[in-house]
């Protein structure tokens, strides 16, 4: 059943993704079917969008990094204080 239901979910959720004919008249060549909308107006909108993807993967890498590999070794460190409070 679970299965089923998880089919479903992502079925309806691809439907719904998928632009529609007026859509993809309205967008440019390679954003077309993808995006519902208008797209973009000019092409300080293409800067801005790669912008945020830069910071996007740029935060993701160094939290990832930072959640694997903390680096804290100093035995003064705040967290030794906490851990170690009896």
């Amino acid at each position: 059943m679970k299965k089923i239901m998880l089919s479903v979910a992502i079925l309806i959720t691809s439907l719904i993704t998928i632009a529609c004919p007026t859509c993809e008249i309205a967008q440019p060549r390679y954003l077309r079917g993808i995006t519902h909308g208008t797209g973009p107006q000019s092409n300080w909108d293409y800067i801005i969008t790669w912008a945020m993807v830069v910071v996007v993967l740029f935060t993701l890498f160094f939290s990832v990094k930072w959640l694997i590999r903390p680096g804290e070794k100093s035995k003064d460190h705040i967290k030794r204080f906490i851990l170690n409070n009896e």
